[in-house]
């Protein structure tokens, strides 16, 4: 295993996971999500390919590089790649020496594929007793649906996800972004996470297996069991969430943002739009009140904003201590300072296939650690691009390493 430092030798941080190799054999979101925040945070992330590469790069958008679409360059970032045929016995040596050297293994193949390569808990175990073994699964095993094949949409509609725009909406719609991907990613690596302070304490690794229906199905239902909770008959559905005006309120030119949901924030923003007297309306004044009255509520909130402009209101309500922001488009949130001035969104170089250098938006960690801070953020890897390091670094010598590149085993983009 690596030994960990805060910082690199020239003073640079490493993040909190320095130290910790991952090995990486997931595709498309969910799994490189999970893979990516613990990149971010300092972690060794080895991505091992196929031949045919992860489909992201060719299903998230137009590349500019054959083989680097905008998506995989977002979900891949801090990553190193190698491309291993899992099926052939050179690939299976190289994997077996990286699983010797890993902290963790992530996974969203079925189970009786990673039964067909050696890749289970105990076949890796038996190799490495402190292995992390996480497998992210769209269903649970145990129950009826265990070993069936999802997608994000696949789990939106059958874990509620889409039954909440149905309340809302009329009709169901999947939300547009790969939603429960994204969430059940961040699950994963926090559960990683907690395995890995797991083992500090017991000296052992641990597999965990990462149900996608599971988790959102549970995601739905604490924000919605609501009533249900105690009465068979009960109402489902949170009606602040499911009201109509539940959403960006128009404003006299475009939108804005607003929730007040304390009683010091209610008789603030009473305040703000000039109707002081409703503090004392008994149908707003408590929590429990506005909420048996949330209609009443959200109507005098959205009637009021069509009154001024959307900066006019920020101005105001931000005056009186009332939490609200404007709307952003997906254009205007490129231009917002906040991201710029946090450093999440920033200007990238590359080079085009030519070695010209091109510009592009990259995103970058988020989070803030005080001590070990964060690694700077490399771009994701081209296909195998470090195949022959990650091989050198596993002892394979050059003739060997000529060997395992013509066989496939770290093949170029």
């Amino acid at each position: 295993m690596i030994t960990a430092t805060d910082k690199t030798s020239d003073g640079e941080p490493r993040g909190p996971l320095a130290g910790i190799r991952v090995l990486d054999t997931t595709g498309v979101v969910v799994g490189p999500v999970a893979t990516l925040m613990l990149a971010e945070q300092g972690a060794d992330v080895i991505k091992i390919e196929p031949p045919e590469g992860d489909l992201m790069r060719r299903l998230g958008g137009r590349p500019r590089k054959p083989g680097m679409s905008p998506k995989f360059l977002h979900f891949n970032r801090n990553k190193r790649s190698i491309v291993l045929d899992l099926k052939s016995d050179e690939g299976r040596e190289v994997m077996a020496r990286l699983v010797a050297t890993a902290d963790v293994f992530v996974s969203n193949m079925r189970p009786r594929a990673l039964q067909s390569l050696g890749l289970t808990f105990a076949a890796m175990a038996a190799i490495n007793p402190r292995i992390v073994h996480c497998t992210i699964s769209g269903f649970a095993t145990g129950g009826p649906y265990a070993g069936v094949p999802a997608y994000d949409t696949i789990i939106q509609g059958l874990s509620g996800v889409a039954a909440c725009h149905a309340e809302v909406l009329g009709e169901p719609r999947f939300a547009p972004f790969v939603l429960t991907d994204h969430l059940v990613g961040i699950v994963a690596a926090q559960a990683i996470c907690a395995a890995l302070l797991g083992r500090q304490r017991t000296g052992v690794g641990e597999a965990i297996e990462v149900p996608m229906f599971e988790n959102a199905a549970a995601f739905v239902l604490s924000e919605h069991l609501d009533q249900r909770t105690f009465d068979p008959d009960g109402h489902m559905g949170d009606p602040r969430i499911m009201n109509p005006d539940a959403r960006p309120l128009q404003t006299r030119d475009g939108y804005i943002c607003v929730s007040a949901n304390t009683d010091a924030q209610m008789r603030a923003f009473f305040d703000a739009i000039g109707r002081p007297e409703l503090k004392d309306d008994p149908r707003f004044a408590s929590v429990a009140s506005r909420v048996v009255h949330v209609r009443a509520y959200f109507a005098i909130r959205a009637e009021a904003m069509r009154e001024r402009t959307t900066a006019e209101w920020v101005e105001i309500l931000r005056r009186h201590d009332v939490p609200a922001m404007p709307y952003h488009t997906l254009q205007s949130l490129l231009d917002d300072p906040q991201l710029r001035g946090s450093g999440v969104l920033t200007d990238e170089i590359q080079n085009n296939e030519n070695g010209q250098e091109e510009s592009m938006l990259g995103l970058r960690h988020p989070n803030r650690y005080s001590n070990t801070g964060v690694p700077a953020s490399r771009l994701a890897p081209r296909f195998g691009e470090h195949g022959e390091e990650i091989l050198a670094e596993l002892g394979f010598g050059a003739d060997e390493r000529r060997r395992l590149a013509g066989r496939g085993a770290d093949a170029a983009e």
